[in-house]
């Protein structure tokens, strides 16, 4: 049998949108000429990476370029805007606005300009490349006892140069200030490649260009004092107030916010401040959000470093999706304010903390105590655009979404928004920076509907004339794009509009920055990317494909490190960085596959297998994605309809099945050690890899060699069952290869009291069917394994699975592609070891202080059903324990296959392997997985135990 590739067999034909323009194909023979080719790139997989950013808008580009220095970057500027290329500078591609999508050369700075060059401690300045991500730059500063102020909820992933663009601010902006107030110096670029250098002291007579900009705004100063810088919060349109003569004529304060319209940054110095010792947060409940931003000039007073709103929509979709114990408690309310306060006088902080709580005319309200708890609630708040896009009942999306008015109107503005939104039949979810009248808020707009497009548009500029009403921006730190850009002149006179024209000619005379942004801008809805897909051939197919996979709002979480704090999304981009290996890359190709425009070969397209190879189907997004997209079911379901009818790759028919394989061997022990013993032959077992597609240099897992129902009880029959008795599920992982944690569970369910019984019958769960896509061969393992299982489930008897990959089929893969009610039977009956024995009356685990574990929590185990029983089961052995995130890296088939070995060891490497080095070989590791076991056992030679081996060998 030959390897089957999983592209198309033939190249489909070019489209209007996969063609290059003249234009952008004499740049890209320039730069190749120029030996820059190399970090330029127009094939479509990439150009459907970057079609969209984290906005509602699709605007396809032609290249996509990557500069590897400052120098580069501004040749390859220079050379577009001479091509008439327009050049868009994008970051992380966290834009909410569509700052970040441009029609000509994106120039993406996140991949290579991310160095931080120093940090000065006593000058308390840094200087950084524009693509540093914030959190890393925060991590160095935090050494030295420092911070950078400004702190988006995207400071995971959002660059320095991002901020500066939109002029971001984030939740402590109140203490902080937004980024325009902490830059020192920015050295930038002009269209035609002209660098400045530019600071406080900067002088219209530095430049020629600068004297032209003083000369413009002397001649508008009336405009300028009465229409810019009313209040903090107002970032719209170009930030003329900062070039005023009584300002100083401070251009470094002006050029934030210009969202790439006006120059390329190619470094930045920006402040550091020393972060307050002492903090507290105070979590105040309001009936809703208007009366919670009613209290916001009350709180003002006490100097709070934050003051976040918090809508209980987006709580309880936490809670939902994770379980009530997610969410810390909070005071009574449909609507909170979480407040921090800081200071370096403990007793000050505390004493204001009290005085504010007795002020704020709360429902009900109460200081934290507890720091993680705090960190949880922050958490929440971080998430926001994700939670608040699936709060209600259809899909909601931004797009009007950081509007800020002065804080004393906060409460009125809501009140008035919440009936314009009841007025066009939508709803929405407000959060945000009340503190400083800056409201986030997803509405659910109806994008999919006949005339959506031209509804959202009515609404916004409905909106706008609302906010400006109120004396408010349009948008309060995440810049105007393509989303508000063409509703200034409902905030501005027209001879400001004219103003922001007359700065663009002077930077950029060709208008090749970043156009259709703030001046001349495009329609709102000129762009939006939904109203484009909806009618298209294969969206209409399949349209409950179609919505889930733009259910990516581009938020972006799955790129940054997520790990640390337990995470597991996304391990293949953590491993190699690239843009199309994390789940919001995926997004992005199957969305453009949906689209059939720029990906036009359907489910077989090369782009959509290209994003989608690297994907270990380990979930960790449909839990840690706020918006809760799935890619390992979209992997599914595209591997599905690829090969449906057609021969597929080996490793399908090998790895896939595995389970079929694994019942003929182990149902004869001693073929069982035939098998062992060829696999252990060097020749023979080159030759089972190769025929199997299994890479050469993995080793293949020993099969269990002796029949595990020996001497066990076998259960035929529910209704003859004792009452305490238990069904151990004999999964296909832990009953067929060696070294299984059925007996190990045996032992520690009698212990605790019950009767195990092993089934008589197979009942497979068809994870490999389902992981290699395969999915009416997984239909057919589930309703075989359902007709077993739900007599027991129904009776009552618990039923407990021990390798966490199968088990999670059932709470994830199985409702989903079964319509049969006795899923829900089996998923509610079964449960894993940790669940049922803490719900075991009078159960005690075994005192285990004085040992040391490292802990992975498989990642379907973390993902879908859950760690948090086996997290508190182990706490209450009083073991030292060292939970890693992440994931193995091994992911049962994927990391097997052949064309997957390095980003496999990559993935383990950046998690579990130094956490096992690091713990030492005194440690005990402890993996449920079958996967997490075997990669550790190859790549860190340590043997790695069950907790059902755990609990039976501790002493009681």
């Amino acid at each position: 049998m030959t390897d089957v590739s999983t592209a198309a067999p033939v190249d489909p034909p070019r489209s209007a949108d996969q063609a290059l323009d003249p234009a952008a194909q004499a740049l890209l023979a320039d730069l190749r000429a120029r030996g820059l080719g190399s970090a330029v790139d127009a094939g479509t997989l990439t150009r459907a990476l970057y079609s969209t950013d984290a906005s509602i808008y699709r605007v396809v580009p032609q290249l996509v370029a990557w500069p590897r220095s400052a120098d580069e970057l501004i040749e390859i500027g220079r050379l577009a805007t001479d091509h008439g290329v327009p050049v868009t500078s994008r970051g992380a591609g966290t834009s909410i606005a569509g700052n970040a999508i441009g029609t000509g050369l994106v120039l993406n700075t996140s991949k290579y300009l991310n160095k931080i060059i120093s940090i000065d401690p006593q000058a308390r300045t840094a200087t950084v490349e524009p693509g540093v991500v914030h959190a890393s730059l925060q991590r160095e500063a935090t050494r030295q006892g420092l911070r950078f102020g400004p702190d988006p909820s995207s400071h995971t992933r959002c660059t320095i140069g991002g901020m500066i663009g939109n002029n971001a601010c984030g939740s402590r902006a109140l203490a902080y200030g937004r980024t325009a107030d902490n830059l020192v110096e920015l050295e930038i670029a002009t269209a035609d490649g002209t660098r400045m250098t530019i600071d406080a002291h900067t002088s219209p007579t530095d430049s020629p260009l600068l004297g032209r900009l003083d000369g413009l705004v002397r001649d508008h100063l009336g405009v300028i004092r009465t229409e810019f810088g009313r209040f903090g919060r107002q970032v719209s349109g170009y930030s003329m107030e900062h070039l005023l003569p009584e300002r100083g004529f401070d251009v470094l304060k002006f050029v934030a916010g210009t969202e790439g319209t006006l120059a390329m940054i190619t470094r930045a110095t920006v402040r550091l401040v020393a972060d307050d010792p002492y903090k507290i947060m105070i979590a105040l409940g309001y009936p809703d959000m208007a009366e919670a931003a009613d209290a916001v000039p009350a709180i003002l007073p006490y100097r709070p470093t934050a003051a976040e709103g918090l809508d209980a929509r987006m709580v309880d979709v936490v809670r939902r999706r994770q379980g009530a114990d997610a969410v810390p408690a909070l005071p009574r309310g449909s609507g909170w304010m979480l407040v921090e306060l800081s200071g370096d006088d403990d007793h000050d902080v505390r004493d204001r903390a009290e005085r504010l709580l007795a002020d704020s005319g709360c429902l009900d309200g109460f200081v934290v105590q507890d720091p993680a708890q705090a960190a949880r609630l922050w958490k929440i708040r971080e998430d926001g655009a994700g939670l608040a896009a699936i709060s209600l009942s259809r899909p909601a999306h931004g797009g009007w979404e950081d509007t800020a008015v002065p804080p004393e109107h906060l409460g009125a503005y809501l009140r008035d928004f919440e009936k314009l939104m009841h007025s066009y039949g939508v709803d929405g979810v407000p959060y945000g920076h009340f503190g400083d009248g800056c409201v986030h808020v997803r509405i659910d707009f109806p994008l999919w509907e006949e005339g959506g497009g031209t509804q959202y548009r009515r609404f916004v500029e409905d909106a706008a004339d609302l906010v400006a009403g109120y004396g408010g921006s349009m948008s309060g730190e995440h810049g105007d794009g393509r989303a508000r850009s063409a509703l200034l002149g409902r905030m501005y006179s027209p001879e400001a509009i004219k103003l922001f024209g007359a700065v663009k000619e002077i930077f950029d005379p060709g208008n090749l920055l970043n156009p259709g942004v703030l001046v001349d801008p495009r329609p709102v809805d000129g762009d939006l990317r939904i109203p484009q897909v909806r009618l298209r051939p294969l969206a209409l197919a399949q349209p409950d494909f179609t919505r889930e996979v733009h259910r990516c709002t581009g938020v972006g979480k799955c790129v940054a490190d997520n790990t640390g704090g337990g995470g597991v999304m996304c391990p293949s981009f953590q491993a190699t960085g690239n843009e199309k290996d994390s789940t919001r890359g995926r997004s992005r190709v199957l969305e453009e596959m949906l689209n059939g425009r720029l990906v036009t070969g359907g489910w077989s397209s090369p782009e959509v297998h290209d994003a989608l190879d690297l994907c270990l189907s380990c979930k960790g997004c449909r839990r840690d994605c706020p918006t809760g997209i799935d890619m390992a079911a979209y992997k599914a379901e595209v591997l599905d309809r690829t090969y449906k009818g057609r021969l597929r790759p080996r490793a399908h028919y090998a790895l896939g099945q595995l389970p079929r394989w694994g019942r003929m061997i182990t149902r004869i022990p001693v073929l069982a050690r035939l098998a062992n013993l060829g696999t252990r032959l060097p020749l023979l077992s080159s030759m089972i890899k190769s025929i199997a597609g299994i890479d050469r240099r993995r080793q293949l897992p020993a099969f269990e060699s002796r029949a595990i129902t020996d001497g066990l009880p076998i259960a035929d029959d529910p209704r003859s069952l004792p009452a305490n008795s238990v069904i151990i599920w004999t999964d296909s992982l832990s009953s067929q290869f060696a070294g299984g944690p059925i007996p190990a569970a045996i032992t520690v369910l009698r212990r605790a009291g019950y009767e195990p019984y092993l089934l008589s019958r197979n009942a497979c769960c068809g994870l490999t069917w389902i992981s290699t896509g395969q999915l009416d061969g997984a239909r057919r393992q589930l309703r075989a394994a359902v007709a077993v299982l739900e007599p027991y489930a129904e009776a009552g008897i618990p039923i407990v699975g021990l390798e966490p990959s199968c088990l999670a089929v059932w709470r994830s893969d199985a409702p989903e592609l079964l319509d049969d009610p006795r899923v829900a039977t089996v998923a509610a009956g079964i449960s894993s070891l940790a669940e049922l024995l803490t719900r075991t009356e009078g159960w005690q685990p075994p005192d285990l202080r004085g040992t040391e574990l490292v802990v992975q929590p498989h990642c379907h185990h973390a993902s879908v059903t859950g760690w948090q029983s086996d997290a508190a089961l182990l706490e209450r052995t009083g073991a030292t324990i060292t939970s890693v995130g992440g994931c193995c890296g091994l992911a049962g088939n994927f990391g097997m296959e052949r064309g997957h070995y390095e980003v496999s060891v990559a993935v383990a490497e950046h998690d579990l392997l130094p956490a096992v080095r690091a713990a030492g070989p005194e440690a005990i590791v402890l993996a449920d997985g079958f996967s997490c076991r075997t990669q550790l056992a190859e790549l860190a030679g340590r043997t790695a135990i069950s907790l059902a081996d755990l609990l039976a060998t501790a002493r009681h």
